[in-house]
C-alpha cells in the first residue's frame, strides 16, 4: 500500500461523494456517498414557483465530513495505508450554482434573520426563475457587448451566474442588499476547506468565471462597469467585488486548514485544488484529448471538448462558452450540454409510472425497448423537458412526443425518450463540427453510461461514432482528484502535469459501442425529422413546414415493420 493518495469530492444535485485514489496507479480504493439532508432529495423546491431550485450550504459542509471520514474508515484497515499519505483534495460541483455571502465569506443562509429565505441559499444550476433576466442579458449583450456574447455562444442562460443575481436583486432585495459578493460553490467549498473564504482571499476558478460569468482575459476580467450598469445599477456593486485574476485546474486554492484537518483526520497543509464544474473535471477523469467529445451523462448532460490554444478557433453559436484553460492548461475548453437526460427517464419511470412498479420498472422497460427497431414505434420526441441548454439556449422550451396512437406502448415511448436525448446529443456534435471542431470519438461517463448498454448503442447509432465508456464510474470525482494531484506537484508525490496524471490515473472500458450500419441509415432519416421539429419549435420565426411529420413517421414505421 505504500504510495500517495488524493481525494476527489463530487458535489452533485442530490448528494456528495468522496473518492480516494492512488495517485501513481489510478486505483480507486474507496468511495463514500452522503445524501443531502435538506429539501426534496437535497433540493429546496416551491410548489408555487416550479422554476425554483435551491440548496442549503450546510449540506456541503456536512457532506465533506461524512464522506471523507467514510473513505478513510474503509481504507483504515488496509495494511500499510496511512492518512498521512493523502497529499491533496480536489472539488467539483454543479454549476452555475452561485451562493450569496457576507463580508466574511459566510453564506447568508447561516444568518439567523435570513436563514428561512430560499434566496439566501445556493441557487442550484437547475433553478430557472431568472429566465426573463437571462433574456435581458442576451438582448443587452447583443446590442452593447457582442464580443462578450460571442464567447458564450450568443445567448445568456437562466442557469447562469449573473441572471440569478439580478433575479435576487428584484425578487429578494433584502438578501441581495445583505450580500457582499456572490461565489460559485465550486470556489466557495475549496476556500472553506482552506480557511480562506474572505472575499479578498478566495481564489476563483476560470472554469465557472469564463463559462457562466462573462470572465475573459481578453477584456481583463468579468466584463466592465458600464455594461452591468446599463442592465441594473445594483449589479455594479457585485461586479466590483470580483477579482481581475482567476486560476486554472492545475493550481491550488490553498492548503487544508487545521480546523478541517482535525474534523477529517487528515494532515493540515495538504493541497486543496482549484474547484471546477463536475463536467470539466469529469472530462479530465475520462482522459480527454483533442477531437474527443466527453459526455457526462446524469440528470442532465454536459459535453466537453478541448482544442489547443495555438490554433484559431471560431466562436460557435449556442455553446456554453469557449474559455482559455477552463479544462486543461494551454487548451481552450468548449462546453455544451442538455438540460435533462436522466431526469427525463426518471420522470417517465418514477413519475408517470407506466405499467406499474413491475412492468414499468427501468429493467422491464429497457428489456421491452431493446426488442424494438429504430423507427418501429412511429414515435419521435423532443428532449426539452427542462428547456434546451445547447444549441438553442432557451429554458422556456418544453418536451413533446409526436406520433402517439391508441396502440403506443410504454416501452415505445420510453425508447423514443432515449432516442430524443441521443438526437439532442447529435445536434450538439453537428454544431461543433459545423464550426471546424472535429469529433473523432465519443467517451461517455456516469451511471447511465455504465449501467445501460441499450442507451449507449442508441447513442452510437444516432451519433454515428464509436462510443467508449470511461473506466471509472466516478469520473467527476476522479477528475477532481487528478486536478488536486497536479496542483500538489511532484514535490508532494503528485504529478507534474495533466498529461502524466491522466496517463497514470484514467482509462476506458474494453467494450466499445460501434454504430450498426442498418440502424445508422434509419436514424439518419429520423434525425432529419427531429431537426424539422427542433427548428420549427425552437427557432423564433423559423418557417419549417412540419405538416407532413406525422405521416413521415408512419411511413418509416411501416417500412421497418415490413
Amino acid at each position: 500500500m505504500a504510495g500517495k493518495y488524493s481525494i476527489g469530492l463530487d458535489f452533485g444535485t442530490n448528494s456528495v461523494r468522496a473518492l480516494l485514489v492512488d495517485v501513481k496507479r489510478g486505483r480507486e480504493l474507496a468511495m463514500s456517498v452522503w445524501n443531502y439532508a435538506h429539501g426534496d432529495h437535497g433540493v429546496i423546491l416551491n410548489s408555487r414557483q416550479p422554476n425554483l431550485a435551491r440548496q442549503h450550504p450546510a449540506d456541503y459542509l456536512t457532506g465533506i465530513e461524512k464522506t471523507v471520514r467514510g473513505v478513510l474508515r474503509q481504507v483504515g484497515k488496509i495494511r500499510g495505508f496511512s492518512a498521512s499519505d493523502v497529499i491533496a483534495i480536489g472539488v467539483d460541483t454543479t454549476g452555475s450554482t452561485p451562493l450569496p455571502v457576507d463580508a466574511d465569506g459566510e453564506p447568508l443562509a447561516f444568518n439567523k434573520t435570513l436563514a428561512k429565505d430560499p434566496a439566501s441559499m445556493a441557487w442550484l444550476w437547475k433553478d430557472h426563475t431568472s429566465h426573463a433576466e437571462a433574456e435581458e442579458f442576451t438582448a443587452s449583450g447583443a446590442r452593447l457587448r457582442p464580443q462578450f456574447m460571442a464567447k458564450i455562444g450568443g445567448r445568456y442562460s437562466s442557469e447562469w451566474f449573473w441572471a440569478k443575481i439580478l433575479r435576487c436583486a428584484r425578487s429578494s432585495p433584502k438578501v441581495f442588499d445583505a450580500s457582499c459578493t456572490w461565489v460559485e460553490i465550486a470556489d466557495w467549498i475549496p476556500a472553506h476547506l482552506a480557511g480562506n473564504t474572505h472575499p479578498s482571499q478566495l481564489r476563483r476558478g476560470v472554469c465557472a468565471a469564463g463559462h457562466k460569468a462573462f470572465y475573459n482575459p481578453a477584456w481583463g476580467g468579468y466584463g466592465d462597469r458600464d455594461f452591468f450598469n446599463s442592465i441594473d445599477e445594483r449589479l455594479v456593486r457585485i461586479w466590483q467585488s470580483l477579482p481581475a485574476k482567476t486560476y486554472n485546474n492545475s493550481q491550488s486554492a490553498g492548503e487544508l486548514s487545521p480546523a478541517w484537518a482535525a474534523k477529517l483526520g487528515l494532515p493540515a497543509g495538504i493541497t486543496i485544488g482549484i474547484g471546477a464544474f463536475d463536467c470539466h473535471y469529469g472530462a479530465i477523469g475520462a482522459g480527454i484529448t483533442s477531437n474527443t467529445l466527453v459526455k457526462i451523462i446524469g440528470t442532465s448532460t454536459c459535453d466537453i471538448m478541448v482544442a489547443p490554444m495555438n490554433r484559431d478557433l471560431p466562436d460557435i453559436p449556442g455553446l456554453c462558452g469557449i474559455v482559455p484553460e477552463s479544462v486543461l492548461p494551454e487548451f481552450y475548453g468548449l462546453e455544451a450540454g442538455q438540460s435533462a437526460v436522466g431526469d427525463i427517464f426518471n420522470w417517465f419511470v418514477n413519475g408517470i409510472k407506466p405499467g406499474g412498479d413491475r412492468n414499468g420498472s427501468y429493467a422491464a422497460l429497457t428489456a421491452a425497448a431493446q426488442k424494438l427497431r429504430p423507427g418501429e414505434s412511429g414515435l419521435l420526441s423532443l428532449d426539452w423537458h427542462n428547456g434546451n441548454r445547447t444549441v438553442l439556449v432557451d429554458q422556456r422550451l418544453t418536451g413533446m412526443t409526436v406520433g402517439l396512437t391508441l396502440h403506443s406502448t410504454p416501452a415505445e415511448i420510453y425508447r423514443s425518450l432515449i432516442e430524443s436525448t441521443a438526437f439532442g446529443a447529435r445536434a450538439i456534435m453537428d454544431r461543433l463540427e459545423e464550426y471546424g471542431v472535429k469529433v473523432d470519438r465519443v467517451v461517455n461517463c456516469g451511471g447511465i453510461a455504465a449501467k445501460n448498454p441499450l442507451v449507449m448503442q442508441i447513442y452510437a447509432d444516432i451519433m454515428g461514432r464509436n462510443v467508449a465508456i470511461s473506466r471509472s464510474t466516478q469520473t467527476c470525482a476522479l477528475g477532481a482528484a487528478i486536478g488536486a494531484a497536479v496542483a500538489a506537484g511532484t514535490a508532494k508525490g503528485g504529478h507534474a502535469n495533466f498529461a502524466a496524471a491522466t496517463a497514470a490515473m484514467t482509462g476506458i472500458q474494453k467494450k466499445v459501442f460501434k454504430p450498426l450500419p442498418a440502424n445508422v441509415a434509419l436514424y439518419n432519416r429520423l434525425n432529419a425529422v427531429y431537426r424539422k421539429l427542433h427548428d420549427a419549435f425552437g427557432i423564433n420565426g423559423y418557417t419549417t413546414d412540419v405538416s407532413g411529420v406525422m405521416k413521415e413517421l408512419l411511413n418509416i414505421r411501416d417500412e421497418v415493420r415490413k
